[in-house]
């Protein structure tokens, strides 16, 4: 069993405060949704877990199994177990797939033995083209290839807990059933899922067992499945949505596609 613990968690980004104290708590075969409006603090919450550079944390906490996160670079918070499925995945040319996940496994002690027939395998159970596993990583993909791509990585190297920011962006219905299906399979295995929406199409098929409200930097609400129907009928406004125009301008800077760029 693995928790990743977030407590009274505060951070900004170039003075400005986004994250206004979050409590969050993600244990092994959970699935925590969290959806909020433009500019709420969605991205800057999975940067600030993942140790963005460029990402100041004013207060707070963020463990897993015991560990201080925030005490650790990226490769090595990765390395302890967490992982993210990136909203706008990056592109690395010269770098194949295969390449990436086998030294990923080298890094974390595991055997690549067997690895090739386990790629082919995962990527047959999401669709994803047999051809692209041996390609530079997500060079020349469509949107929803890279998506596929990147739940075959969450798949292959099994981390504690997985960080989902905006799955479903750019994804058409075929490719988010398949995406969406893959990590609901992971979490019955015990993966711990934190996934960061605006929308409940992905919540059909990852089904939640904790649906978290993120507005302005604070989570405002928090409940069962039942919540998203409260968000498609009501909307974000009966939570307080009106963005601060601050924040918004924040949140558009806080892109993830260049996560480990120093």
């Amino acid at each position: 069993m693995s928790t990743l613990e977030v407590r009274g968690l505060r951070a900004a980004v170039a003075g400005t405060e986004i994250l206004r104290g979050i409590d969050l708590t993600v244990s092994s075969g959970e699935v925590h949704a969290v959806m909020g409006p433009n500019g709420a603090g969605k991205s800057t919450l999975s940067a600030v877990i993942m140790g963005k550079p460029g990402y100041e944390v004013l207060a707070g906490t963020v463990t897993l199994d015991g560990v201080d996160v925030l005490a650790l670079p990226a490769w090595e918070r990765a390395l302890a177990g967490l992982h993210l499925v990136m909203q706008y995945p990056t592109e690395v040319p010269g770098v194949l797939l295969d390449d990436v996940l086998a030294e990923a496994l080298t890094s974390r002690g595991r055997s690549t033995d067997g690895l090739e027939q386990l790629l082919v395998d995962e990527a047959a159970r999401i669709g994803f083209d047999e051809r692209l596993l041996h390609r530079p990583l997500n060079v020349d993909l469509s949107g929803g290839e890279k998506k596929r791509n990147e739940t075959l990585q969450l798949a292959v190297l099994a981390p504690k807990v997985a960080i989902l920011d905006e799955l479903d962006s750019g994804l058409d219905i075929d490719a988010l059933r398949d995406c969406s299906r893959r990590v609901e399979a992971l979490s019955n295995d015990g993966l711990g899922v934190l996934a960061i929406t605006h929308y409940s199409r992905l919540l059909t098929e990852l089904r939640p067992d904790r649906v978290h409200v993120l507005v302005k930097g604070r989570i405002v609400a928090s409940g069962g499945p039942e919540l998203v129907d409260v968000l498609e009928r009501d909307g974000y406004a009966a939570f307080g949505d009106a963005p601060e125009p601050v924040e918004a301008a924040a949140a558009a800077a806080s892109s993830l596609d260049d996560l480990f760029k120093i």
